[in-house]
């Protein structure tokens, strides 16, 4: 029994080391969109034209972080949320009571997430995916992967309409009678995602004022946001999701593969999906970043290849955390993925009190490349607080209040003092 125990826990160390990792690759990804206005996520031609160190910036994101720390952190999900019903089964608790109960009080922090600190939730999307998650939780590894398919196929196909439409529209070869309607859409997204969007201006004067400004553009002109994001994300997302969960039953992402094998996923995921995705980024530098290469390229050209390197970035990680990890870098890093939830969420307000105008008021005025600095300051308070914490308490803060909601009963959070 004791050798089991043993071997469980290392299991549940590794998963819970990468999801660190993947806590700690989501705050990379939304920096920017934490600093800038939204349009420079996606554009560093956005406020004009960028320096050399910006655009390399830009470039690597887009072929080696942007869609793929996300991608990641939606495998986790898949992941732990088999591990949460399993749980709950073998505690005699109705699985599906645990799971929806989690799904809501996940979903009213997204929310609470979205209006009170930052645009930039995924909670209210994972809560959405989550409600279907549950209906896949007992098929194979085969036909998850199988089931993930048409969910990929949607998520690329319904933007792909749109972005050939425009495409069309941009080179002038729409029929008559649909051309005057994109050409118009074409416009309204040039103005929103192109280069020197006059968008920039008017989002830096809205986040650099106070915070009743903002609360109100967020429940009044962003109220359906949630909603929307769902609506265009859900689709890749559930396709990442069942990725996680076959990933997880197929033993990958407990850390039980040899390390050869991780080696050979890795490289192999890499060398497919690296080649396209410097493509991309080349193709929207060399159509001066206009909306249409940037839609094309973000949502709809990449995502197969974002999806492979983000298998191949899980890969990696696994790799170095079984082969070049010392134990106390590993609990370090397992500390942090236990509490990815407060992490994540703390790491909102921590961003928005130094750029926005109720705090430190920064917004709008540090480049992309210096804004890492803030990103590993984070990365090194996450690291630093994560560990000690759990070693007094149970679970992290929200984690515990999350759970206290879920079951609907105040669970214990202090760990308890050895007897005497």
């Amino acid at each position: 029994m004791a050798i089991d125990a043993t071997a469980a826990a290392d299991r549940l160390i590794s998963l819970d080391a990468i999801r660190g990792v993947a806590v700690m690759g989501i705050l990379a990804m939304n920096i920017v969109a934490f600093a800038l206005p939204f349009p420079a996520y996606s554009n560093p031609a956005a406020g004009g034209p960028p320096d050399g160190l910006d655009l390399a910036t830009w470039f690597f994101n887009f072929v080696l972080v942007d869609s793929k720390m996300r991608g990641m952190f939606s495998l986790l999900f898949g992941a732990s949320t088999l591990l949460v019903i399993d749980g709950a089964a073998m505690a005699g608790r109705s699985p599906a009571g645990s799971h929806y109960s989690r799904m809501f009080w996940l979903g009213l922090f997204g929310l609470a997430h979205f209006y009170l600190i930052w645009f930039g939730d995924i909670l209210f999307l994972y809560a959405m995916c989550g409600l279907l998650l549950y209906l896949f939780r007992n098929l194979s590894v085969k036909a998850l992967l199988l089931w993930s398919l048409p969910f990929f196929f949607v998520g690329i196909g319904l933007p792909g309409s749109l972005w050939t439409t425009l495409s069309m529209a941009q080179a002038g070869t729409l029929p008559a009678e649909a051309a005057a309607g994109m050409q118009e859409a074409l416009r309204q997204m040039n103005a929103n995602m192109g280069p020197s969007t006059p968008i920039y201006a008017q989002k830096t004067a809205l986040y650099l004022g106070n915070y009743a400004s903002v609360l109100e553009h967020r429940t009044g002109e962003m109220v359906a946001d949630p909603l929307s994001f769902v609506g265009m994300f859900l689709w890749e997302t559930m396709g990442l999701m069942l990725i996680g969960m076959a990933l997880f039953k197929s033993r990958m992402l407990s850390g039980e593969w040899e390390v050869a094998r991780y080696r050979k996923w890795a490289v192999v995921c890499f060398l497919i999906a690296t080649p396209p995705l410097v493509m991309l980024a080349l193709y929207q530098m060399r159509a001066g970043f206009d909306a249409v290469s940037i839609f094309g390229s973000s949502m709809v050209l990449s995502i197969p290849f974002d999806t492979l390197m983000t298998v191949g970035w899980t890969a990696l990680i696994m790799l170095l955390i079984k082969s070049a990890l010392s134990d106390a870098a590993r609990a370090r890093l397992a500390a942090t993925g236990r509490m990815a939830f407060t992490n994540y969420l703390v790491t909102s307000i921590v961003m928005t009190t130094i750029f926005y105008g109720h705090g430190l008021g920064l917004f709008g005025s540090i480049g992309r490349a210096t804004l890492y600095l803030f990103c590993f300051g984070m990365w090194a308070a996450m690291l630093l607080w994560s560990k000690p914490w759990l070693e007094r308490f149970q679970y992290g803060p929200l984690e515990w209040l999350w759970r206290s909601l879920s079951r609907w009963q105040v669970q214990p959070l202090r760990i308890a003092a050895p007897a005497q």
